[in-house]
């Protein structure tokens, strides 16, 4: 296979906004999700968790929950071997993280409101929470951790063999920030901050586990973003060989980086299965899904930028402080580790130096969520953008425009930012054009002119956001190609689905290929079941790993066609041709080898036909590719009520080649939407004691389907990726990546007339309201 980019063919299916094939079942009520899925003999579990946030877990009392009526099993941590380990960091492991890992069940000590502290396994789901709520806790409270202040004072230590409430720490450098600061003009330095909120998925998290003792074997239904991942760990855990365990993928309602990865249910559950010989279902309700389920996006950063008076930006130099909760969690430090390597941005900013602290306080613990660091690293930067064009009398846009990384530069070395990663690069870009489609399609000259205006009896202002992400995280991806009769064909991924169009794009890569029409493809996905390995889907790899893998087992397939027609004619390769699954004499077009033949014969029990129907392949990748863009929001605020409205969204990204344009502008728009919610409405709130004040959707505010129609999105391609066969970047995470940038300078940009300054998210009214007695009491 070319190692350089190919654009889609045009005469094929790529690169056309076909429907998607999976939409039928979602819109017919044909989909399955766990909470669909059932089993004869199907029992239930519940979980029993601590409601104190920080206390010695002294005793445990199940006595009444075991003699419940339907009760079949109650699971302690006294029940589980304590060789079963922690669970472990999947990625990004930094130093001194594993002192901070969480045990399935909490076994003398509880960190936050919702830990697990027992299973308990009945015949009906009210059963099981019923007797759930009957397990008795002697906790002796202990001083809880809740702010990063308290965490950073060691007002009380949460984990002991730590000694210390921080996990790790690490700088992300390059060049002499120091230098660039001393010779810089202009100066400022604020203290940012990103507010605790998480991805909210529609369905809750839910598994069903059976075990078949007769078989050794267990079987695990579910969501699972890293499905051979969470095999090996789950086998291991259960001290199972790794063949014995299978997890299947069904539907799934939404995942955005929280679902999927693995959580201490994903192992009791299963365990409980194998104990009692039954499957068991567990599904989790709302409120221990706001409870329980990765948070993330909790940062707080002094942040200084060194300029000339010019605008052009010499360096960035800051403190960064992130939240991890009670536990470093399977994903805990991505977040922190990814901000601190993305500050620096799109922009031409080589001196730069920022030391990364990861906290632990008794909250929920913290994981990924769609552009896990990077919103928190854009609204950092593009505030301070904003500030600095301000005072010294600079367009923010051409403050912007001045600094961005031309591409006459690219690829342009970002250097060694991540510990746990090799230095890399921003392959291909054109950031300048970016910026300037985005601003002719909002009509920025327009707008600049309602800045600051009043206008029925609401405030306007205006707000940039510029972002760089880092997408197609290697190493490899796995396809399995199979042929059934009739010429339908499978395609197996080592790629999980929760709502990104696996189905249809990668049916319409391989149909290329094939020279087949798209309908006749079959993708299944996110199972173990068909493939020896597999890497799931994160970090903007879905379609550059999972494509290109689906693309190489086309190709594969069409060279074993090909060798099987040359060793039974004795033709030379140059005689043959592939044509829409036969293969044909290259001069007469005579058919030579067809599919439907082969099918016959390894119907009959021919090996050699069946081997060539049945395929699989290993695509291998390296390098990141970066995808990018550039949004800008035009909001109204009315001081009286500080209700904010999004009277205009503009979103533009380049993420190379894209294979369908409609699934593309979909994940845009749903990213954007899922930003502004989280920028104006979500928050996480605690009380002093470590309980939650925002557990339902009464207090947890939420975005609804209607709340913000002036979204629009542009895909442009001006730099496809020359690291992968398709040209391809990620899609699915920039919609929501400069939101809470661009909103908040919005945002500032209209409250300017009454003195106020956004330092902090979200932007909720009763935050707005604050800000604004703050201004008008001289309280800056």
């Amino acid at each position: 296979m070319s190692d350089g980019a190919s654009a889609p063919a045009a005469a094929g299916h790529s690169g056309k906004p076909l429907p998607r094939a999976e939409d039928a079942r979602f819109l017919t009520g044909r989909a399955r999700y766990v909470g669909d899925f059932k089993l004869p003999g199907l029992v239930h579990a519940a979980l029993a968790r601590s409601q104190v946030a920080h206390g010695r877990l002294l005793r445990v009392d199940a006595g009444a929950a075991r003699s419940a009526p339907g009760v079949l099993l109650v699971l302690t941590a006294a029940d589980i071997p304590e060789t079963v380990s922690p669970i472990p960091v999947r990625t990004g492991a930094l130093p001194g993280i594993e002192r901070c890992l969480q045990a399935p069940l909490a076994r003398d000590r509880v960190r936050y409101v919702g830990e697990p502290v027992a299973l308990v396994v009945a015949r009906d789901r009210y059963l099981a929470e019923d007797a759930a709520e009957s397990i008795g806790m002697e906790i002796e409270p202990l001083p809880a951790v809740v702010t990063m202040a308290d965490a950073l004072g060691d007002r009380a230590v949460i984990h002991p063999a730590a000694a210390t409430n921080v996990a790790s720490r690490h700088v992300a450098r390059r060049g002499d920030a120091d230098a660039a600061f001393a010779r810089a003009d202009y100066v400022r330095t604020e203290r940012l901050r990103t507010h605790r909120h998480a991805s909210v998925p529609l369905e809750t998290r839910g598994i069903v586990a059976r075990w078949d003792g007769a078989a050794g074997r267990l079987v695990v239904w579910g969501a699972a973003k890293v499905p051979h991942f969470n095999r090996a760990l789950l086998a291991a855990m259960l001290g199972l060989p790794r063949e014995a365990v299978d997890l299947v993928e069904l539907d799934v309602g939404g995942s955005f980086g929280a679902r999927g990865e693995f959580y201490p249910e994903d192992f009791l559950v299963p365990l409980a299965a194998r104990v009692t010989g039954l499957p068991v279902k567990w599904i989790e309700d709302r409120l221990e899904n706001l409870l329980a389920m990765n948070h993330s996006r909790e940062m707080e950063c002094e942040l200084s930028i060194a300029a000339r008076r010019d605008g052009r930006i010499l360096g960035l130099r800051g403190r960064l402080h992130a939240d991890l909760g009670a536990y470093a969690r399977t994903t805990g430090v991505i977040g922190p580790a990814k901000a601190g390597a993305f500050l620096p941005g799109p922009y031409a900013i080589d001196d730069y130096a920022c030391e990364i602290v990861c906290l632990v306080t008794n909250k929920t613990p913290a994981g990924t969520y769609r552009g896990p660091g990077r919103y928190e690293a854009n609204y950092f930067r593009e505030r301070m953008i904003d500030l600095m064009a301000a005072d010294l009398g600079l367009d923010p846009a051409a403050v912007r425009m001045a600094n961005l990384i031309p591409a006459a530069a690219m690829p342009y070395p970002t250097g060694p930012l991540v510990p746990y990663e090799k230095p890399t690069e921003y392959d291909t870009g054109d950031y300048p054009a970016a910026l300037a489609r985005a601003l002719e399609l909002a009509d920025y000259p327009a707008l600049r002119r309602a800045r600051g205006r009043a206008r029925d009896g609401r405030l306007h202002g205006v707000g940039i956001g510029c972002f760089v992400d880092s997408s197609g995280a290697g190493p490899a991806e796995s396809a399995r190609l199979i042929v059934r009769g009739g010429g339908d064909i499978e395609l197996h991924t080592g790629c999980s689905s929760s709502g990104q169009g696996h189905e249809t794009t990668f049916a319409q890569v391989l149909a290329d290929v094939l020279g087949v029409a798209p309908a006749t493809i079959r993708v299944l996905h996110g199972s173990t079941t068909h493939l020896r390995e597999g890497w799931g889907t994160y970090h903007g790899r879905g379609l550059v790993m999972g494509g290109n893998a689906a693309r190489q087992a086309g190709e594969t397939f069409i060279g074993r066609l090909l060798a099987e027609a040359r060793r039974r004619t004795g033709l030379a390769p140059d005689r043959l041709a592939y044509r829409s699954l036969a293969v044909v004499n290259a001069e007469s077009g005579e058919p030579l080898l067809t599919v439907a033949a082969l099918e016959r014969e390894a119907w009959a029990g021919g090996s050699a036909a069946a081997e060539v129907l049945d395929v699989e392949a290993r695509y291998e990748q390296h390098r990141l590719t970066f995808e990018y863009g550039v949004q800008v929001a035009h909001v109204a605020v009315d001081p009286a009520t500080c209700e904010v409205e999004v009277v205009r969204f503009v979103t533009v990204e380049d993420c190379g080649n894209v294979i369908n344009p409609m699934i593309v502008h979909g994940q845009v728009i749903g990213a954007a939407v899922q930003g502004l919610s989280g920028t104006l409405l979500e928050e996480f709130r605690y009380d002093r004691d470590g309980q939650m004040l925002s557990g339902t959707f009464a207090d947890y505010l939420i975005a609804r389907s209607t709340d913000f129609p002036a979204v629009e999105a542009a895909s442009v391609n001006f730099a496809p990726a020359l690291s992968n066969p398709l040209g391809a970047k990620g899609a699915g995470e920039g919609g929501i990546e400069a939101t809470g940038a661009a909103v908040a300078n919005a945002v500032a940009d209209a409250l300017r007339p009454l003195g106020v300054t956004v330092r902090a998210l979200p932007l909720s009214p009763d935050n707005l309201a604050r800000l604004i007695r703050d201004a008008r009491a001289g309280r800056f």
